[in-house]
């Protein structure tokens, strides 16, 4: 039970597995209005930015769950680099199944509803660890603007147009479940960027450090055709943001 390498290839050096970059991480947290004590339940959490650095700065407690071998390491890494071993623990597990044993003050995924089927269905999922009146947060792409053709958002990186909802249909889809958008925090190019960009020399190095790996020739047609297809596709198209989310 474990992601691909080619995805812990891609993102070897990420702290945060999204497009979010740590202010934006930070300012989430601040907007969240965290207090000292607050339990968490992240699935799909990742190297455990959110929570190690949220336990750190707010006082959270809590509990990542996450399929990747190399990942969950990371985020165990970070945690004690942090000194909030004490405060987080990270399951290596398939978060698609997980539920909390004592219901949470907030619930997360934060990029991976395909562990619920997608939005709805991670919705469902999360509620079943969240406590009543608890927060939940669902990070989700969204097209910034319609999608012109399905080449267009098959370039984006999805399966067609009806894959992702434009930003008020998706915040119409929350409500639709029977959930309030109480904050979201919106990724930006700058922040796309970062994250996208940073696997190019993630890829670049990795390739130049194992040029007979069985994988290499996958990793040189990724490194040749992901830049341009980004700058001329996805940076226009595809917005990614974290809603929070209350039940009515």
């Amino acid at each position: 039970m474990d992601l691909p390498r080619i995805f812990t290839i891609r993102e070897s050096s990420h702290r945060i597995h999204n497009p979010f970059t740590a202010d934006k991480l930070a300012a989430l947290g601040q907007a969240l209005r965290l207090t000292p004590g607050t339990s968490v339940l992240d699935l799909a959490s990742g190297s455990g930015e959110m929570l190690c650095t949220w336990a750190r700065d707010h006082g959270v407690t809590g509990t990542g769950v996450d399929i990747s071998t190399v990942f969950t390491e990371q985020a165990r890494a970070r945690a004690a680099e942090l000194e909030v071993t004490d405060r987080v623990t990270f399951v290596h597990s398939d978060a698609s199944g997980f539920v909390s044993q004592e219901p949470v003050d907030l619930a997360a995924c934060v990029g991976a509803t395909w562990i619920g089927g997608g939005v709805d269905g991670t919705v469902e999922l999360l509620n079943r660890s969240l406590r009543p009146g608890g927060v939940m947060l669902i990070g989700e792409p969204y097209w910034r603007q319609d999608v012109p053709s399905p080449h267009v958002a098959t370039a984006c990186g999805a399966g067609g147009p009806d894959d992702f909802l434009v930003l008020p249909e998706l915040i119409e889809q929350f409500g639709g479940l029977g959930f309030d958008v109480v904050e979201i925090v919106l990724a930006d190019q700058d922040s796309w960027d970062r994250y996208q960009a940073a696997q190019w020399l993630n890829l670049r190095r990795w390739l130049d450090d194992n040029p007979g790996d069985e994988l290499a020739a996958e990793v040189r047609a990724e490194l040749s055709t992901d830049p341009v297809r980004y700058a001329r596709y996805q940076r226009e198209h595809l917005g990614w943001g974290v809603f929070a989310l209350m039940a009515r």
